[in-house]
């Protein structure tokens, strides 16, 4: 396994926001977090990167203690796309993708470098917007600009919080395409915490719903969609229809 969690726990004042949780994520696959809002995914993704810490319980990273790792080299082996991300600097795209090479060029950019930058840029689609200023860019633009600068980090284990905000269908399909690529075609090990049940259900070899802090469901999408698995959840009725090989929620007609 990739990231092992043991007894997980985090409180804020008198709320606890993570309960007791414990997983294994796969390695080289695309493990989804799914859950209503306020449910704990992003808590748990925040203290797997290191960017939140723990009151309580472990995480591991190929067998390492995540808090005994040094964050230089937590940066070459995980990279994370946090839900909100405000630049106030002025920069054009590819600055904002060269970021993403810091922790090998810590600013001196060599032909590597701008190798993948390069090809993060095109892996995005963003080649006619590079020099233009992330201001000048539309919401679902800027977010992929920065899923791009996460890319262009080449870490083993890419962890994304919502990606999909701010982009329309087709960019939003464009994204879960690309990471189910990352996993097949280079290894990648993907942790996504998303809202939507059916890109989760499409694009996930496995699933965790979380619930008021704890873990309430650990399986592949074919355990997960069922109206009754769905509504234990979502705590709502929600039709599962079968469309060619994938089961999908009609959660617009619930």
């Amino acid at each position: 396994m990739a990231i092992d969690i043991s007894h997980l726990n985090k409180r804020y004042g008198d709320k606890t926001v993570v309960d007791d949780v414990s997983l294994s994520i796969p390695k080289g696959k695309v493990t989804s977090f799914i859950g209503p809002n306020g449910a704990g995914k992003s808590t748990v993704l925040g203290m797997m990167s290191r960017l939140l810490s723990a009151d309580s319980g472990k995480i591991l990273l190929d067998g390492a203690d995540i808090s005994h790792i040094h964050s230089r080299e937590i940066a070459r082996k995980l990279a994370i796309l946090k839900q909100s991300n405000h630049v106030g600097l002025r920069l054009t795209v590819e600055d904002l993708v060269a970021f993403g090479r810091f922790p090998y060029s810590q600013g001196i950019l060599n032909a590597e470098d701008k190798r993948f930058i390069d090809e993060a840029i095109a892996y995005m689609d963003l080649g006619e917007l590079r020099t233009r200023y992330l201001n000048e860019l539309s919401g679902g633009q800027r977010q992929r600009a920065f899923i791009a600068m996460v890319l262009a980090q080449d870490t083993e284990y890419i962890l994304l919080d919502e990606p999909l905000n701010n982009l329309d269908m087709k960019h939003s399909a464009q994204i879960m395409r690309v990471l189910h690529q990352l996993c097949r075609d280079k290894g990648k090990t993907v942790v996504v915490v998303i809202h939507d049940i059916n890109f989760a259900s499409v694009y996930s070899d496995h699933i965790f719903a979380m619930q008021q802090g704890r873990l309430v469901f650990s399986g592949t999408s074919e355990q997960l969609m069922s109206s009754e698995q769905l509504e234990a959840i979502f705590g709502f009725h929600m039709p599962v229809h079968q469309i060619d090989e994938h089961r999908l929620g009609l959660y617009f007609i619930a």
